[in-house]
């Protein structure tokens, strides 16, 4: 079977579902990501009337594909991690150490599964601390759905290509967003960079999978991480704080909290 007539099957597989593919022809990276997996997962959220359009690719990476897609007419991003590609030792070292999901043992399979369960736990904890993330909205084996952060369905710029008026303002507040991921929703980032965070009049943490609890025996080192590149990007543009005492801060006020 030829890529054309492959694309039309999965047109029509897709279509059979009563979900409309909208912009067919920018769906450039469709053969290797709608796998059997992600089809069955695919038709579960589907059935559950959790999807009704699927656009174009919003982001591509090795490791997921980000696809903007609809809901009754509202805007939603289904992000596809992608089992055969999936960096197995990477994910593994943050999976292990969170007792949340260090039963996790086996395949490939398994561990992407339990990764995009992760991640929808992550943000659910973060959004729920009133910290601007993409509210998840479900998920189902390698698919996570969350809300659409964006216009007209162009997402919102990474910060590193925003039009940002007042840069130790936007610092503050990202830092801010970490102390209260720290103390409230009790959970490090562990990958925050300005490729991680959005912008659009506020900033927006995203990519959650790779957070971590506060039990974690590496969550103090990617705290240490994340602050050292938050301070390496907004030096260039404005005063930023001593890393040590940021640091100092967060984690003496982790541990007063219950």
């Amino acid at each position: 079977m030829g890529r054309e007539e492959e694309h039309e099957r999965f047109d029509r597989e897709i279509e059979a579902m009563g979900v409309r593919v909208k912009d067919a022809n920018t769906v450039k990276v469709r053969d290797d990501v709608f796998d059997e997996v992600t089809l069955m997962a695919l038709y579960k959220l589907v059935h559950k009337k959790l999807i009704s359009v699927i656009g174009g690719p919003i982001s591509t990476g090795k490791e997921a594909n980000v696809f903007y897609g609809e809901r009754d007419g509202q805007g939603i991003a289904i992000k596809i991690y992608r089992v055969q590609t999936a960096n197995f030792k990477a994910m593994n070292e943050y999976l292990a150490g969170d007792r949340r999901f260090s039963s996790v043992r086996g395949t490939r399979k398994a561990l992407v599964f339990a990764w995009t369960k992760k991640e929808y736990s992550n943000l659910a904890r973060a959004h729920e601390a009133g910290i601007p993330v993409p509210e998840p909205l479900a998920f189902d084996r390698n698919i996570l759905l969350m809300q659409f952060l964006g216009r007209d369905e162009i997402p919102y710029p990474q910060l590193r290509n925003a039009d940002v008026e007042d840069y130790a303002a936007v610092y503050r507040e990202i830092l801010g967003y970490v102390e209260r991921l720290y103390r409230e929703a009790r959970l490090v980032h562990a990958d925050l960079s300005e490729y991680n965070i959005l912008y659009h009049e506020k900033p927006y943490l995203i990519d959650m999978g790779q957070a971590v609890t506060l039990d974690h025996p590496r969550a103090s080192a990617f705290l240490v991480r994340d602050i050292k590149n938050l301070n390496r990007y907004f030096s260039r543009y404005c005063d930023v704080a001593d890393e040590e005492e940021i640091i100092r801060t967060l984690i003496g006020a982790g541990r007063r909290e219950p």
